[in-house]
């Protein structure tokens, strides 16, 4: 590797808005801020937080009981 090339890689602090911090190494100059850390995101917690907006869901499922699903059809029997 050529000497001086390089940007500096430093240690930094990483704040997450819900309050846990950590150390990483970054070549981010200063603290980084996030939103979203492992800490609280639902994919490592396994806490889904399910956001409906203006009924969405209600209206999917409304739609849908209104349309039935036919019934199969009975095999034809032939008469002996």
């Amino acid at each position: 590797m050529k000497a001086k090339i390089h940007p500096a890689y430093n240690e930094v602090n990483v704040h997450c808005a819900c309050g846990n911090h950590f150390k990483t190494r970054s070549t981010h100059k200063g603290d980084i801020n996030v939103e979203i850390c492992s800490n609280c995101h639902p994919f490592f917690t396994g806490k889904q937080k399910l956001i409906d907006t203006a009924g969405r869901v209600e209206r999917f499922t409304k739609k849908y009981e209104k349309n039935p699903k036919p019934a199969p059809k009975e095999a034809k029997t032939k008469a002996s």
